[in-house]
């Protein structure tokens, strides 16, 4: 059964565009005042699921229609609180599979404080999972976010962090794109499919555009992005430009034309 719900996540062609609106059961998150329509307009424009929250889904049951939909499953945290303070498991496979849920999402940070506490999670909520026969993905990143991305998000780290979240049990993983041609070593270690993350905004359409690309010709399965997505004013068109390179090898330029920019 679990690999009967990974493909209502990934497409018949092995890859999937996965957009990302967890980000406001942890912090303040403007572009998400109307999830809903965030979701039809991804929808509309070829996203093939939908990571979000607990209370999202219960919103949006209608909007999400045939999507896939991956449950965040840990969180209780705030970025209100200095320092923020650790992620807890909050729901169960059972849990998600009551919503509707294809699957579910957790964070895994090998090497920070909260080692112990994300991966332990992680591996207790694996075994969960595949009690119920409900697919898992870690979020696996280095020290989380204790340290600068440069010192601790390098293609080291992150092909062990990768193996390590498969290793424990994870279905697919989420993780930082870096190194370029690099990143090979991360998807050639990794026995599950690894699908990149898109930043924390602030990047140009076409920058995000090829960081898709390059990272696709390297073998990741496709991307989970959030923030860069849903804070543009036009989701739908930047939706049906990423899908169109994850899905039809699109050039930059054709993608640029879906979104209604110029290259």
């Amino acid at each position: 059964m679990t690999k009967r719900r990974m493909h209502h996540l990934f497409a018949p062609d092995g890859r999937a565009f996965v957009l990302a609106m967890d980000h406001a059961a942890l912090m303040p998150s403007p572009a998400l005042r109307d999830p809903c329509h965030v979701i039809r307009e991804a929808v509309a424009g070829g996203v093939d699921a939908v990571l979000t929250t607990y209370g999202v889904v219960k919103a949006c049951q209608k909007d999400l229609g045939r999507v896939g939909v991956i449950l965040r499953g840990d969180g209780g945290a705030s970025t209100l609180k200095k320092p923020m303070g650790q992620l807890e498991c909050l729901y169960t496979a059972e849990d998600a599979l009551r919503l509707g849920a294809d699957a579910m999402l957790v964070m895994g940070y090998p090497g920070s404080e909260h080692n112990e506490q994300t991966l332990s999670c992680l591996a207790r909520l694996a075994a969960d999972c595949d009690r119920w026969g409900l697919p898992l993905g870690a979020e696996m990143l280095p020290f989380g976010f204790e340290k600068p991305a440069d010192e601790s998000w390098t293609v080291e780290n992150l092909t062990f962090a990768a193996r390590q979240g498969a290793e424990l049990g994870a279905d697919f993983i989420k993780t930082a794109f870096v190194g370029a041609e690099r990143f090979r070593e991360v998807t050639e270690h990794c026995p599950v499919p690894v699908m990149v993350l898109g930043g924390s905004g602030a990047v140009g359409l076409e920058a995000l555009l090829g960081e898709v690309k390059m990272a696709l010709s390297v073998g990741a399965t496709g991307v989970i992005m959030g923030r860069n997505i849903y804070s543009h004013r036009n989701v739908g068109g930047v939706c049906a430009a990423v899908a169109a390179i994850i899905h039809g090898d699109a050039s930059i330029k054709e993608a640029m034309q879906l979104a209604g920019v110029e290259a």
